[in-house]
C-alpha cells in the first residue's frame, strides 16, 4: 500500500493550487480554516481569507452573498454542521439561487469516530443530492480529492464535497472527474460492485479477497453519487445480473437509494446495500465503528461472497 495521504491537506492544497490562477476563489471559515486544510491558502492570500468563527449557518449565508458578486467562496468545516446544522440556508441560499457556492463537509462518515453520533454524517450523501441542482463529489484517493476539487471549482453552481479524515492511500491512477460519470475499475462478470469516497479503501480490499475465492468483481467507482453514470451502470447490471453498493453512508438514501432508483426504472436487477444500518451509531475506535456497522473489508467479503 502506498504512503497516507491526509485528504484535508491534499485537499487544501488542491484549492490553493487552483486559486493562484483564479483570484476569485475565496475561503471561508468557521473557526474551521486550519483543521480543513487552508494554512497555507491564509498565509497565501490572506486577503481572500475570510474567519467567522463558529456560526455555519451565516457562513452558508455570506457564501451565497459572496456568490452574487462573481467570487468563488468555498466554505469548509465540520461534516454535519455545514449539512444538517445548516440545511435550510444551502437549501434556500444556494440550492434555490443555484448559487455558486461550495460547500465542503470534513471529517465525513465515522472519522469523528469517539465523539460519537452527534459528530458522525452519516446522512449526507442522501440529503444533500435532495436539493435541486446541488452536485455531490465524494472521492476516494489523493488523486481523486485533486480531480474532485478541480470540478467543483470548474462547475457553475452549488456543490458538496465530503472528506474525511482518516489517511488515505494512492488506489487508482489520477484522472479528471466529469459529473456524472463513473470510473471503470476492473472487468467482472459475477457481480457489480459501485463504491463511492473513502469506502473504496474498504472495497478494494474486500475485491480482492474475492478475486481470491474466485468472484469475478465488475469494479465501478462514483465520485457524485448524486449524479450517477446511468450508462455504465446499466451496461454493468446487465452483464452481471448482481449489483453491490458500498458506502460508508446510512444505506438508506444515499448511493444505494440512488442507484435503486436508476435500475428500477432502466435495469431491474438484484441489489445488496451495504452501508450502515439506519441506526444511530454508537462511539468508538474507527475501525471498530466500520466492523460494527458491516462495512469492512471483511464483512463486505462476506455480504458479497452470500449473495
Amino acid at each position: 500500500m502506498s504512503q497516507l495521504t491526509d485528504p484535508r491537506k491534499e485537499f487544501g492544497r488542491a484549492v490553493t493550487a487552483i486559486a493562484a490562477d483564479n483570484d476569485r476563489i475565496v475561503v471561508l471559515s468557521a473557526d474551521s480554516g486550519k483543521s480543513s486544510g487552508f494554512g497555507d491558502f491564509a498565509k497565501a492570500y490572506p486577503e481572500r481569507y475570510f474567519e467567522f468563527g463558529i456560526m455555519e449557518q451565516g457562513v452558508t449565508g455570506i457564501a451565497s452573498g459572496l456568490a452574487t458578486t462573481g467570487l468563488i467562496p468555498v466554505f469548509a468545516a465540520i461534516a454535519p454542521f455545514v449539512t444538517s446544522r445548516s440545511y435550510e440556508m444551502v437549501r434556500n441560499d444556494l440550492g434555490y439561487m443555484g448559487q455558486n457556492a461550495k460547500i465542503v463537509g470534513r471529517n465525513g462518515g465515522f472519522t469523528y469516530a469517539d465523539l460519537g453520533a452527534t459528530h458522525h454524517s452519516l446522512e449526507d450523501y442522501a440529503i444533500m443530492r435532495m436539493i435541486p441542482g446541488l452536485v455531490v463529489f465524494a472521492p476516494s484517493d489523493p488523486g481523486e480529492i485533486r480531480s474532485c476539487v478541480a470540478a467543483m471549482l470548474d462547475h457553475v453552481g452549488p456543490t458538496y464535497m465530503r472528506i474525511g479524515a482518516q489517511g488515505l492511500p494512492d488506489l487508482f491512477p489520477e484522472e479528471p472527474v466529469e459529473i456524472g460519470k463513473g470510473r471503470h475499475l476492473r472487468d467482472g462478470s459475477d457481480v457489480t460492485i459501485i463504491t463511492t469516497g473513502y469506502e473504496s479503501v474498504q472495497t478494494v480490499a474486500a475485491v480482492e479477497q474475492l478475486a481470491a475465492a474466485d468472484i469475478s468483481v465488475d469494479l465501478i467507482g462514483m465520485p457524485t453519487p448524486s449524479h450517477l453514470d446511468a450508462e455504465l451502470i446499466c451496461a454493468s447490471a446487465a452483464r452481471t445480473g448482481a449489483v453491490v453498493t458500498v458506502e460508508e453512508h446510512y444505506e438508506t438514501g444515499g448511493l444505494a437509494g440512488a442507484v435503486a432508483e436508476l435500475l428500477c426504472r432502466e435495469q431491474p436487477t438484484r441489489l445488496l446495500p451495504i452501508g450502515v444500518p439506519h441506526a444511530y451509531q454508537p462511539a468508538g475506535p474507527y475501525d471498530g465503528l466500520l466492523a460494527n456497522a458491516g462495512i469492512d473489508a471483511e464483512s463486505i467479503f462476506r455480504r458479497v461472497s452470500a449473495f
